[in-house]
């Protein structure tokens, strides 16, 4: 019998807590697999204290100084501890190989898949990252602005028109790339991480955004990212 694996991931003000999205990733991967998991919910203020208290692997900078972020997963079953999110997908596919997301040898492609669309996402998130500390305690807001600053510095602002402008057109590239396809997944009828990865990024903007400019990004592309989003959390068990 499974022993439950703990997913770290960062609270918020939110029902329900979740919205970062790559801790999004390996909740969805969980759920996908049906394996038994529970949530240790953390202040993002307090991510660097927790995960070196559990001892988790810190990740690089580009300066070479060391950070700590989540997710992390820890696994009873195997003593494993994995810090990232495409390191935990990649963990759990080889231990846990039933219904794979990393289909028919799948790996190399998805990854270059996740480096090309963060890099259609990380151009237009000052705005995004503004709604993010709305949901925030007031430490964790602080904390998060100081951080994320280093590597999209300030100002930002949440009526910032170019932002928005370079977030559609990012989609417009990956509508694309789904265009290229028969079938609603990205791979065409076979469901894969790639989907988990979109799915993710449009979650964090659903739960992070007014109303209103929600709709507006499920408006582009004839609907198909408010799509996507919920044949995810379908297939995932999630919606």
């Amino acid at each position: 019998m499974t022993q439950t694996l703990v997913l770290y991931d960062t609270l918020s003000n939110l029902p329900g807590n979740s919205w970062s999205p790559n801790p999004a990733k390996p909740r969805f991967i969980l759920s996908y697999k049906g394996l038994p998991f529970v949530t240790v919910w953390v202040e993002y203020s307090d991510i660097s204290i927790a995960m070196k208290a559990i001892g988790a692997k810190p990740n690089k900078r580009s300066d070479g100084s060391d950070f700590c972020t989540v997710p992390v997963l820890s696994d009873p079953n195997t003593g494993a501890l994995i810090t990232d999110s495409l390191e935990i997908a990649s963990y759990l596919e080889k231990t846990y190989p039933e219904k794979p997301i990393f289909p028919n040898n799948s790996d190399f492609l998805i990854r270059e898949f996740d480096s090309a669309h963060i890099k259609l996402i990380i151009p237009a998130v000052k705005s995004i990252f503004v709604r993010s500390t709305e949901i925030l305690s007031p430490v964790s807001a602080k904390f998060f602005i100081k951080i994320r600053s280093m590597d999209v510095p300030l100002p930002w602002d949440a009526n910032y028109d170019e932002d928005w402008a370079l977030l559609e057109k990012g989609h417009n590239i990956a509508y694309e790339w789904y265009q290229k396809t028969d079938g609603k997944w990205f791979m065409g009828d076979t469901f894969s991480y790639a989907d988990i990865i979109v799915a993710c990024w449009l979650l964090w903007f659903k739960r992070v955004l007014k109303e209103d400019e929600w709709v507006r990004i499920s408006s582009w592309n004839e609907g198909k990212w408010a799509q996507v989003l919920a044949d995810v959390e379908k297939e995932c068990g999630l919606a």
